[in-house]
């Protein structure tokens, strides 16, 4: 017994090729749309790639940016078979083709889906890729003479100031690396060369922070130099008061702005994806409708239309049959040829 059956008379199928007309160009519009987010997101991340350790966060951009494509191709298609379906002589050359292009339509609505699901799973590898991405960038921060690394320091002070952060996780990060320069270091000072000898590394480490870490809504000029020792400023207290600098860290900023803007574009593709599943059941509905017209020749004559031609039961195992089949073909062939090559070994 057919699934979801449903009767049609001429007005009705009419009807249903003109809405699906108008719901494919709708979709054409959501597959632009998808593209132009995939788009915008990939220049975004790109903007800050010299902070992330990988290429891996640009595949869900990408694919946004495949789909986007692919919706347009195959709405404009179908768009053009729903136009032809009011005509006889031009929907037969469509006709054989059919059941393969719903086929692929099934298909890139799961792709669709999953691309969908892969915006919202993008959160814990932006984690781990921009963790590692700041480190870096803020190792190589002083590294204003080194070729390659010279825009380092540009790049973070951008990003600082751009999304009101400091550090990786906070403004203490900057304390466990050497972010000046040995170039504009004084040597032959006392305080320089104490500093260096405590460290192991011989590293120049100070409890201070770029000027891009300040924030210029605090009343107090900005303390960006000795922050944890109070007597080096005047009615000051590190502990107690707060600081006049961004707490929060950057790899928190920039998730927080890449995930919400990567649940933005998730909820536009869920959106398209609802589109696509709605025409591919209406195109579903007027393919079997016009297959089911009991007499070609009179188009005013009523007929049926369904969503699967059996129960879901009795389709699955069809498909599984047909698997079956399709492997014992593959595998009769194979046998077939090994018997044609012995006479000839012999």
């Amino acid at each position: 017994m057919a699934l979801l059956k449903v009767k049609f008379d001429q007005k009705k199928r009419v009807k249903l090729a003109q809405g699906l007309w108008l719901m494919n160009w709708l979709s054409v519009l959501a597959g632009t749309i998808i593209f132009s987010l995939g788009l915008f997101l990939k220049i975004e991340l790109r903007k800050r790639s010299e902070v992330m350790n990988n290429s891996e966060s640009h595949f869900v951009p990408n694919s946004l940016i495949g789909v986007g494509v692919l919706s347009c191709i195959f709405n404009s298609l179908a768009g053009k078979i729903c136009y032809d379906a009011l005509d006889p002589a031009k929907y037969a050359k469509w006709k054989p083709w059919l059941k393969l292009y719903l086929a692929i339509c099934v298909l890139f609505n799961l792709v669709l889906f999953l691309v969908a699901l892969c915006c919202f799973l993008l959160r814990g590898s932006l984690e781990s890729t921009l963790a590692y991405g700041l480190k870096n960038g803020m190792k190589y921060y002083r590294d204003t003479d080194t070729p390659g690394r010279c825009f380092m320091k540009k790049t973070i002070d951008m990003l600082q100031i751009e999304f009101k952060c400091c550090g990786n996780n906070g403004f203490r990060d900057w304390f466990e690396i050497q972010w000046i320069s040995n170039r504009y270091l004084d040597f032959s000072s006392k305080d320089v060369k104490d500093r260096i000898k405590s460290n192991v590394d011989g590293r120049y480490l100070v409890d201070g922070v770029p000027f891009s870490c300040c924030n210029p809504n605090s009343p107090r000029p900005c303390i960006q130099y000795q922050l944890t020792n109070n007597s080096a400023h005047y009615s000051y207290d590190h502990q107690t008061e707060e600081l006049n600098l961004w707490l929060r860290g950057c790899r928190a900023a920039l998730v927080s702005y890449y995930s919400s803007l990567m649940n933005s574009t998730g909820v536009a593709v869920l959106l398209a994806w609802l589109l696509e599943v709605s025409v591919t059941v209406g195109l579903r509905y007027l393919h079997t409708a016009l297959e089911s017209v009991s007499n070609p020749e009179d188009p005013e004559c009523d007929s049926e239309g369904w969503l699967l031609e059996k129960s879901v039961p009795e389709t699955w195992k069809a498909f599984l049959e047909s698997l079956k089949k399709l492997g014992k073909g593959n595998q009769v062939e194979a046998e077939g040829a090994e018997a044609g090559q012995a006479p000839e070994a012999g």
